[in-house]
């Protein structure tokens, strides 16, 4: 129920379906109720011609002549039957013939009803009409007339008419909900095309929204176009600035590290002064870190940013003879900044490298199928003495290292722990199969 489209079909689908299965009922009551009329007018046409043609005979009993007997009545079992009958006497048609007929008690003359029975395995209507002669007034022969009317052509009917119905209006629902359905995929055509654009400029496939859009759309369109182009202006407006600040910090920095003596640089002051700028490089680059991707800007490719960090980090450490081995699946991109991948692999592999024997490897991949800010794996590790689970934690920190003896400032891993946050990644630290540590991010990217 997440799309616009399927919950406007579902809302229209459930009213439609309602107001069809009421006509549907008012329908089908109108045509029982004409079919019920239609049958009793039968029967008193029937009933009529049946009085009309029925004699005296001989035995003193009253039947109609062959001749004047409607064809269905003189045919066995053709669904239309009739009975005169009196205290003594007894007619029934020819159409009786072989079955398990009961028209019911003799009426009261004057009395007639309309009742429903079953000749052997068929339904039947009866009307029935009892008829006292005028000159006869002790009613000794009063005569109970009945016509009897088989159920099952006009209940087939009934069912054929029902089946006919539900098939024609369930046609109509399917048209008109396709109908519907089309007129949706139109008219929702421009809210899915700012999605797809969207998405692309997530990806950096494109780095604004394109035009054209409804007047609906259009300041939408307009105003995401000017927060892109504010975001990226921002950003590096942000970073100049940070530039000139780190440029302003550095240069007294030096000043006063060329103003003391040699003793004195040596000794607290010196080491101070050595906190101090590794504490300004750390804060100015996790404050330069973009915070995410950004909306359209072009995806760097790992696989270039590697082996640009491979052949530097190589001649820097070129006396250790080690094998940095790069394992990238093609096609690999990260989505954010360049200079922040730079510093993530660079941090990790120069911390690699530093602690490894001899051997580090890069993996990298992309997975089409986790989150938008998880499909990009990279995975460092090398073949060194590892980290202690107890460590694991404590050397994410700022200032903080697994070995005192080796120079550094300790900033590396924290500077890389705070760009994955930023970035809403995930950064987890275990052994390696190669027998140190390993390193693994996820980040945005495809």
């Amino acid at each position: 129920m997440h799309s616009l489209s399927r919950r406007l079909l579902v809302s229209v689908s459930v009213p439609l379906a309602l107001f069809f299965g009421v006509m549907m009922l008012v329908l089908d009551t109108g045509f029982r109720a004409l079919s019920e009329r239609s049958l009793r007018e039968l029967l008193d046409s029937q009933m009529v011609s049946l009085i009309a043609a029925a004699d005296p005979q001989p035995d003193g009993s009253y039947a109609p002549t062959p001749q004047e007997l409607d064809p269905r009545l003189a045919t066995p079992r053709s669904g239309l039957y009739a009975e005169i009958r009196s205290q003594h006497h007894l007619w029934r048609s020819p159409s009786t013939a072989g079955l398990s007929s009961d028209f019911g008690a003799l009426l009261v003359p004057g009395e007639r009803n309309l009742v429903y029975a079953a000749f052997g395995h068929d339904r039947v209507a009866i009307e029935s009409r009892a008829i006292q002669f005028a000159d006869d007034p002790k009613g000794t022969r009063a005569l109970t007339f009945s016509v009897a009317v088989s159920l099952s052509p006009y209940e087939e009917q009934q069912w054929r008419f029902r089946r006919e119905l539900i098939g024609s209006f369930a046609g109509l629902m399917l048209v008109l909900l396709a109908t519907l359905a089309a007129l949706l995929r139109w008219v929702l055509g421009p809210v899915r095309r700012m999605e797809r654009e969207i998405h692309e400029v997530e990806e950096g496939r494109c780095e604004t929204l394109g035009s054209g859009y409804p007047r609906e759309l259009s300041g939408v369109a307009t105003n995401l176009n000017a927060l892109l182009l504010g975001e990226r202006k921002r950003v590096a407006r942000y970073r100049d600035t940070l530039g000139n600040l780190a440029h302003s910090l550095k240069t007294p920095l030096a000043v006063m590290r060329s103003s003391l003596s040699a003793g004195a640089e040596s000794g607290a002051v010196g080491a101070e002064i050595d906190r101090m700028t590794g504490i300004i490089e750390h804060q100015l680059k996790r404050a330069a870190a973009s915070g995410g991707a950004l909306l359209g800007q072009a995806p760097v490719e790992v696989a270039q940013v590697a082996a640009e960090l491979r052949g530097t980090l190589l001649k820097v450490y070129a006396r250790k003879d080690l094998s940095l081995e790069l394992a990238i699946a093609p096609a690999t991109l990260f989505i954010g900044d360049r200079g922040d991948l730079t510093e993530l692999m660079g941090n990790l592999l120069d911390n690699a490298c530093k602690w490894c024997r001899s051997r580090v490897r890069l993996t990298a991949s992309s997975d089409e199928s986790a989150g938008p800010r998880e499909r990009l794996t990279l995975v460092v590790e090398d073949d060194g003495a590892g980290i202690s689970a107890d460590d694991r934690a404590r050397v994410l920190e700022r200032g903080v290292r697994a070995d005192q003896n080796v120079p550094g400032h300790g900033l590396g891993l924290a500077m890389v722990h705070d760009t994955v946050d930023l970035y809403g990644g995930q950064l987890s630290i275990d052994s390696s199969p190669l027998g140190g540590a390993r390193f693994s991010l996820r980040l945005p990217g495809r």
